[in-house]
């Protein structure tokens, strides 16, 4: 029963403090040269073709997918009740209010944050941070920021491809194949999605997980341990962190938007 001792505790709560004080200053040292960093719009440029290109390929396969089996549920769900003209509005609105943003932000979570990660742990294990630090170059201002914002920017545009494409194989699922009329199918999407109230809830989504995803990626890989171990553990804490982070905010975000 040692680890109950009073100290221990002390110690583990302190230290935890400690951790969220040392996150909590990284980012709003991320915030604060904003405006200096899109001075130098090249660095965030490359970040964005980095992030988002080279993320684009599982983004929009697995929204193709996603599109295939949300259409195929939706219009064996959706006949029973003789609705299946309705299937372009269930297919919209589950993938810009939900599916859009959150799967979107965890294969970003996975593909890019992995990146972000272990790109920055492995300039900690080879000092290169400490030597920019020594050149009088803060890191954070030179690399870390660049690559914050160019993922704020990118998880909106990759939860909008994924949505897109999603819409495009729930009509091929749908009015291809199952015979569902082309005009009710995005006559409804049409009348049934509201611009402000659904696409908006969705893009307040995916621009609230590309900050939260792409600071815990750059927080893991800047607070690693200088080893290969560690640069590898904190690429797990990463994804683990990251995909239990998105699912906890989609939750609040959502009860939010419903109450409003």
């Amino acid at each position: 029963m040692s680890w109950w001792r009073p100290s221990d505790i002390g110690f583990a709560v302190r230290s935890k403090l400690a951790n969220i004080g040392h996150a909590a200053g990284l980012f709003v040292r991320l915030l604060g040269p904003g405006a200096t960093t899109f001075r130098r719009f090249g660095l965030v440029r490359d970040q964005i073709h980095f992030l988002g290109n080279y993320s684009l390929a599982i983004i929009a396969v697995s929204g193709l997918f996603v599109g295939f089996v949300l259409g195929l549920q939706g219009y064996y769900t959706l006949q029973r009740y003789g609705s299946a003209e309705a299937l372009g509005l269930l297919v919209a609105l589950g993938l810009v209010r939900e599916l859009g943003p959150v799967v979107a932000a965890l294969l970003f979570a996975g593909r890019a944050g992995t990146s972000l990660t272990a790109e920055i742990g492995l300039m900690r294990a080879g000092e290169q941070l400490s030597a920019m630090e020594m050149m009088a170059v803060d890191p954070v201002v030179r690399i870390l920021a660049p690559r914050f914002w160019a993922g704020v920017i990118t998880m909106p545009l990759l939860a909008a491809v994924f949505s897109a494409v999603g819409v495009i194989g729930g009509y091929v699922v749908g009015v291809v194949m199952l015979g569902v009329d082309a005009g009710s199918f995005w006559g409804q999407m049409q009348g049934g999605v509201d611009v402000w109230r659904d696409v908006g809830n969705g893009v307040i989504k995916s621009v609230v997980f590309g900050f939260t995803v792409t600071f815990i990626a750059l927080l893991q890989g800047y607070e690693a341990q200088p080893t290969p171990e560690g640069v590898s553990r904190a690429t797990t804490r990463t994804v683990v962190m990251a995909s239990l982070t998105v699912l906890g905010l989609d939750f609040l975000l959502t009860a939010m938007m419903f109450n409003i």
